[in-house]
């Protein structure tokens, strides 16, 4: 898997891999707050051109640990119409990190600290992102055993951030599952 996910990247990443040792911390009262923050930040640079503004992942979920980065899902009409909303999101201060069909990561050009994952607001991945982060706020055995997976897997150095989220992929999946996900057909 480890060669797929490469070539993977190698056409996806924009600036290409970065090694990390990715660090889990306690979950910190402050994250919803930065959070807002971000999303005032990206509502001024897209206007109602951002259909979606939410806190997904880790640090969304009160009580667990994870990294110290906010990330943050983007509904954006079409991703892959860079023109229609990248230079603005350029312009307050993140920079594109992954650019795949339909999906655009960027991340602040200073600090790193949150991750923007633009999404059309009917692709799959949104109520997945939703599912998961819903399933985790409602469920302690289940934010028990993914903060034992992320914290099993972190503190060694990983090719890229991808590496470490793709190990941790099983764990999210049997998660989805156990929340009722079902793939589309």
């Amino acid at each position: 898997m480890s060669q797929e996910l490469d070539a993977h990247l190698r056409e996806v990443l924009v600036h290409g891999p970065r090694p990390v040792t990715p660090v889990v911390v306690a979950y910190d009262d402050g994250w919803p707050a930065r959070f807002a923050t971000y999303r005032e930040r990206i509502v001024a640079a897209l206007g109602d051109r951002a259909r979606i503004v939410e806190h997904i992942g880790s640090t969304a979920v009160p009580g667990l640990a994870a990294k110290d980065v906010v990330d943050v899902l983007v509904g954006i009409d079409d991703p892959d119409d860079e023109p229609a909303y990248l230079p603005d999101l350029l312009a307050a201060g993140y920079e594109l990190r992954v650019r795949e069909p339909g999906h655009r990561a960027l991340r602040e050009t200073t600090g790193h600290r949150v991750n923007v994952h633009c999404y059309a607001p009917d692709d799959d991945e949104v109520p997945k992102y939703r599912l998961l982060r819903d399933h985790l706020r409602t469920h302690p055995e289940a934010r028990r055993d993914y903060e034992a997976a992320k914290r099993a897997l972190a503190g060694r150095e990983w090719p890229d951030v991808n590496h470490y989220a793709e190990a941790k992929g099983p764990t999210i999946r049997r998660l989805l599952r156990d929340a009722g996900w079902a793939p589309p057909s």
